[in-house]
């Protein structure tokens, strides 16, 4: 059987998100360290993104694709449940992540960070003060998420949780949003928990090139 291949840098929480994916579900697989708009991206992505995904003559690109392909051509656990409502809830909370959630967390507030775009490099106080009210918002109504379960959907680890965790992960390394996650008791609680399953332990990423964290 060919070898699935997840490219892409290891840092990209959605990188991250496949590799996940394919622990939980027993899918072996090789991570080949890739940056946007390299070759071997742009010859799969049309817009240079990463993560693409080969598997044989199978190529794909964008992570919930890629999910869909490991969670449905392997066997293992599902990653998305097979009731019609609680497969409808994930897909929900997986939209909300990826179309709410990362713009504001990754693209907005974790970049003023990591790629502030500085004169000095400091992280952009401009962009990071303007997120913040709005991210008060989004980690209170996470936190109201995973109060009764530990988990977004029902009382299963299912890819909604998967596409959350790795955000959750670059939140708690950031002063402001760390503080924000402290305080949100649920969420606190629910980002220990998972963050010692073995598929995202086995997966932390190394810290982006320039930092020590």
């Amino acid at each position: 059987m060919p070898e699935l291949q997840i490219i892409g840098a290891p840092q990209s929480n959605y990188v991250w998100v496949t590799r996940i994916a394919c622990i939980e579900k027993g899918v072996p697989y090789a991570l080949v360290s890739a940056a946007p708009h390299s070759p071997e991206v742009d010859e799969i992505h049309p817009f240079g993104k990463i993560p693409v995904m080969r598997h044989g003559n199978v190529a794909l690109c964008e992570s919930r694709a890629i999910c869909y392909y490991i969670d449905h051509n392997f066997d293992g656990p599902p990653l998305v449940p097979t009731d019609p409502v609680k497969g409808a809830l994930t897909e929900q909370w997986i939209s909300l992540v990826n179309t709410v959630v990362d713009p504001l967390l990754v693209r907005q507030y974790l970049v003023a960070h990591f790629f502030p775009g500085t004169p000095d490099g400091s992280p952009n106080r401009t962009i990071i003060e303007a997120a913040l009210p709005k991210m008060e918002q989004h980690f209170a109504t996470l936190d109201r998420a995973v109060a009764r379960t530990g988990h977004l959907v029902g009382d299963s680890f299912t890819l909604a949780d998967i596409d959350l965790l790795p955000i959750l992960y670059y939140m708690n390394k950031t002063p402001e949003s760390a503080v924000l996650l402290e305080r949100a008791g649920n969420l606190k609680a629910y980002f220990d928990r998972h963050m010692a399953r073995p598929s995202v332990k086995e997966t932390i990423p190394p810290p982006f090139p320039g930092r020590t964290s």
